[in-house]
């Protein structure tokens, strides 16, 4: 097989181990364990999307904690400037220093990251916030006001149980808006609870109780006098699977963008749109125990274990050929140590002629944004084995 070739010469290998100049050659020519991007994969994922959030009459704000990179941005817009969704404060600077404006930061805030926040929309970032308590609305209003500078902040809405929220017909959803004062902006919801859907109508179901309940908590601040102009939903599932979005105005995913093993067992794509993939070298073999060792262990594959309860249980991810990016029956990564990752087979019986010491491999992540986080940058194919450019990330918080 192709993607069974061995090492490249050393001073090649040397010559990348630096992380200095242009991309040359081949995922051959790489390190490893590498992380690798597929551009037309990507292309056609955020494509797809795009479509999708046309039809259902709402703005995407793409979640970018995904990708982490601009250049991934770029492609994800189509060229278009629209709004963001971020994980961390590190990314709301880096993008905003990319020239995107309108940012929002999902994850609720801690009033100690108070001051950072003001200092980006004081330069000119049209950052929002979230929360759901009204101690944190109290601490945001009372800095607001300390400091003369509004902070658009947006009601995390619970829709599922899931993980955080205030529920819509909860009285403290009254009472926070209250606390907002002119800082309320909006509601949002992630229904986390979309992953643990088992079939198309689960799904589907799950994106209109996203929905509407979302709906029924800003149609509640409103019924109370309380203004409430974003109305905000999404995960990669419910997107992909939501009928209608009425009386929502943007919808949130980011997974979409490279899909992974998680993504492919819930049918939100197949094994051959997933568009990141980590290159690894075949290090050793157990033949005792039916065992290939490979060069990427949980912190090249990361600890994820997404599709364990899914109906294919992939362990740490899917073994494919590196060049060709196909699928390898049968195998697949079982367990990891920290820098060994352990292929074995499904049947029992491996063939360890199919991986020649010093082969390469590439892994498909369960998890494609807990797997890209472990790089600084991507290694862009162009849909072969050659590097066509690399790609920066930003990781941390």
């Amino acid at each position: 097989m192709q993607g069974l070739r061995t090492f490249p010469p050393l001073d090649k290998c040397m010559k990348h181990q630096d992380r200095t100049g242009p991309p040359q050659g081949t995922i051959f020519d790489i390190p490893t364990p590498s992380l690798t991007l597929d551009l037309p994969r990507l292309e056609r994922n955020a494509a797809a999307m795009r479509e999708k959030v046309r039809q259902l009459g709402v703005t995407l704000r793409p979640h970018v904690k995904t990708s982490k990179s601009i250049d991934v941005l770029r492609v994800l817009t189509g060229g278009d400037a629209i709004p963001i969704t971020v994980s961390t404060l590190a990314e709301a600077h880096y993008f905003f220093e990319h020239g995107v404006t309108d940012i929002l930061y999902a994850v609720g805030i801690a009033p100690a990251k108070l001051p950072e926040v003001a200092a980006l929309i004081r330069a000119g970032c049209r950052l929002k916030i979230i929360l759901d308590t009204p101690e944190a609305a109290a601490a945001v209003a009372a800095f607001s006001d300390a400091n003369d500078l509004p902070i658009p902040t947006l009601i995390e809405i619970d829709t599922d149980g899931h993980r955080a929220g205030v529920a819509a017909d909860d009285p403290l959803l009254i009472e926070i808006g209250r606390a907002l004062g002119g800082n309320r902006a909006g509601v949002m919801t992630h229904a986390g609870a979309s992953y643990d859907c088992r079939s198309d109508d689960e799904t589907v179901a799950m994106a209109e109780q996203e929905r509407s309940l979302t709906v029924e908590a800003a149609e509640r601040l409103r019924a109370a006098g309380l203004a409430c102009e974003i109305v905000s939903v999404g995960s990669t599932p419910t997107v992909h699977f939501g009928r209608n979005l009425d009386g929502v105005t943007e919808a949130r995913a980011g997974v979409y963008a490279f899909g992974d093993l998680v993504q492919a067992e819930l049918g939100t794509c197949a094994i051959d749109d997933i568009a990141i993939g980590v290159i690894a070298s075949v290090i050793g073999h157990n033949r005792h125990h039916g065992r290939v060792l490979i060069d990427a262990g949980f912190l090249a594959l990361s600890r994820d274990r997404g599709t364990a309860g899914m109906p294919l249980d992939w362990g740490y991810g899917a073994v494919c050929d590196a060049a060709t990016g196909e699928l390898l029956d049968d195998v697949f990564v079982s367990s990891t140590n920290q820098e060994h990752g352990i292929i074995t087979s499904r049947s029992g019986e491996i063939d360890f002629d199919r991986f020649p010491i010093g082969s390469r491999v590439k892994i498909l992540p369960n998890h494609a944004c807990a797997t890209a986080a472990a790089y600084g940058r991507y290694f862009v194919t162009d849909g072969s084995e050659r590097v066509a450019a690399t790609w920066d990330r930003v990781n941390g918080w």
